[in-house]
């Protein structure tokens, strides 16, 4: 069966992540994320990708990241991809695949879930246990966002900006958040939409791109609609 295309509306921010073949590392030295990090960014300029959050873990990378134009994102993954996989394996004397497969990514809904994905992606370091606070973990946007330290790879989302009338009022209005646990259901919620490719957030988005893409954004409930005759005449 052939894969269906990744979900793409220009202006709307997708949740990425790119991942090391068999959860191998893909950053060794601090010069491999260095390197990463500058073909991102020109990555990003020549195809028009703006990213509001990031981080670069050992074995893969998570990006909040709004495309331009349709093909803005995958023209954008498909350039970086080629530069880090000829400098990896120049550097490390390897050959093949780095990545596992394609990048996984979902649209995501900006009023209610892109604060959110946000700091579950600048707290992926916490969760694995590498660091105790995300300020601790040099490689990623938490820096800029939180702390206002120049980061040329970020570009401040709207959400964001509404959080204060100043950089240091959003800075401290952003550091706030952290002081709240993202809930287990939210973080479920964000691991199975970019899996799987569906569209993260509420029902009024998920209708709205249904309708603008006329594609399914969510799996069918499970058993059916137990209310409906169809279903209690399948039951028999």
């Amino acid at each position: 069966m052939a894969r269906l295309p990744r979900f793409a509306i220009a202006g709307q921010p997708q949740h990425v992540i790119l991942r090391g073949n068999n959860r191998t590392e893909i950053f060794r030295t601090d010069a491999d994320y260095r390197f990463y990090r500058e073909k991102l960014q020109l990555a990003c300029d020549k195809y028009g990708c703006d990213i509001h959050a990031y981080v670069l873990m050992t074995n893969h990378v998570h990006l909040l990241i709004t495309p331009s134009e349709e093909q803005s994102l995958p023209k954008a993954m498909q350039m970086l991809g080629r530069y880090y996989v000829q400098h990896y394996n120049y550097s490390y004397q390897r050959t093949g695949t780095l990545w596992e497969g394609r990048y996984k990514a979902t649209l995501i809904d900006t009023e209610a879930y892109l604060l959110t994905c946000m700091r579950y992606i600048e707290l992926n370091p916490v969760r694995a246990g590498m660091v105790s606070h995300p300020s601790d973990y040099p490689w990623s946007s938490y820096h800029q966002n939180a702390l206002g330290r120049p980061d040329h790879l970020v570009a401040p989302h709207l959400e964001y900006r509404r959080l204060g009338k100043t950089d240091k009022e959003r800075q401290a209005a952003y550091r706030q958040l952290f002081k709240h646990h993202i809930s287990e259901r939210s973080v479920s919620e964000i691991r199975e939409a970019t899996n799987k490719a569906w569209v993260l957030g509420t029902d009024r988005f998920k209708r709205r791109v249904q309708k603008q893409l006329e594609r399914r954004v969510e799996p069918e409930a499970r058993g059916g609609d137990r209310k409906s005759a169809q279903f209690r005449r399948n039951r028999g």
